[in-house]
């Protein structure tokens, strides 16, 4: 009897989920053997997913994505692109940058930015530290060194992000965040014992009670399949690593968790499900919400962290705001219809810019030298 059909090639698998095309990869969340197809689909369809069941958008919205030219961002920006076209989200898209200053890195990766923005169709925004703070990282590195300085970079880039989104009168700022980068930010507030951020480190919605919220529709997304995604799809991204942080205390807590997904892939998954069940005692006292007295960003002190770092730098004191701050105690004169601020930080006195309230910038003051 003739054969019906063409005979299998030896050791060809095929997908699991269509079971017709040969296996192209697999999965590093679920171990599945996944023809490319299929797995541009089953990813791109969990984002959707996760994106109905957290309400992450809602018809009219301005998004920002937080663009690094990196692979998660660009990621980001291209699938957000074509589930907006596909589901008909009516959002109003735009790519959102920050220039830190880093020569040989960020003016790198900024150019594929650029380009992203015209292979999707998205407006760019770029804002920058020089022009925010009057500083960049070029100079910070050069007076500080390469210990702390991620510290200085991490409390200014969260804060010029804002500054960027109120600057395009964004709803919500998108972030490429995932799945590995929420299981080791826990990790590392177990570590510091940080139990305000250890709180709130998981949530894939952050920032409500602030200026404007942020979002992670990368979640439960793992870092090796948006790699692939990347890939598979041709993206163009940047891939070089920041040049000042090779030491960086994350990168540690990076590798134990690759150690932990080559014996258990879904110990990523399972470190963030236990994030979200710890529970605050309710005898912890935890920071309260306010405004910064110097630049009106949110804070928990009297002045937020960028502007003691800020004025730490301005006086050749870098280590001014670095480690846990004692309080700061202010005392407000008036000279001239201006506002002089006398600080305490850690102990040392001292004289703050002057403050012109009609200065606001979109509920902030341009902190500068």
């Amino acid at each position: 009897m003739e054969a019906d059909s063409k005979p299998k090639k030896s050791g060809a698998r095929l997908c699991c989920v269509c079971n017709q095309n040969r296996a192209a990869l697999k999965r590093p969340k679920t171990l599945e053997q996944i023809c490319r197809e299929c797995f541009y689909a089953v990813f791109e369809e969990e984002i959707h997913q996760v994106i109905l069941e957290n309400q992450l958008f809602k018809p009219g919205d301005r998004i920002a994505i937080g663009a690094s030219g990196g692979k998660d961002s660009t990621v980001l920006a291209y699938v957000l692109s074509e589930l907006n076209r596909r589901h008909n989200y009516g959002l109003d898209l735009f790519l959102l940058s920050v220039d830190e200053g880093i020569t040989g890195y960020r003016d790198d990766s900024l150019e594929t930015v650029k380009r992203n923005e015209l292979q999707y169709g998205l407006p760019l925004k770029i804002v920058s530290y020089k022009d925010l703070y009057g500083w960049t990282m070029d100079e910070i590195v050069k007076m500080i060194g390469l210990k702390n300085n991620c510290t200085f970079c991490g409390v200014f880039r969260r804060q010029a992000l804002d500054r960027g989104a109120a600057l395009l009168k964004v709803d919500k700022v998108a972030t490429g965040h995932n799945a590995d980068d929420i299981a080791e930010t826990v990790l590392l507030n177990i570590l510091r014992g940080d139990i305000a951020r250890l709180s709130r480190c998981t949530s894939i919605i952050t920032g409500e009670d602030g200026p404007i919220p942020r979002c992670k529709p990368f979640k439960c997304t793992y870092e090796k399949e948006i790699v692939m995604y990347a890939y598979f799809k041709k993206l163009d991204y940047f891939s070089t690593e920041c040049i000042y942080s090779p030491n960086a205390y994350r990168g540690f807590a990076r590798e134990f968790i690759k150690d932990l997904e080559r014996i258990r892939p879904r110990a990523i998954l399972d470190i963030i499900k236990s994030g979200e069940d710890f529970r605050i005692s309710t005898t912890t006292k935890m920071p309260e919400q306010g405004t910064c007295e110097r630049c009106g960003y949110i804070s928990s002190q009297k002045w937020c962290k960028a502007c003691v770092l800020l004025e730490g730098l301005n006086r050749g004191l870098p280590k001014l705001g670095i480690g846990r701050t004692q309080g700061l105690n202010s005392d407000a004169k008036i000279s001239n219809g201006m506002v002089i601020q006398e600080e305490s930080v850690q102990g040392q006195l001292f004289c703050t810019n002057q403050v012109n309230p009609e200065d606001q910038f979109f509920g902030f003051y341009i902190c500068k030298k």
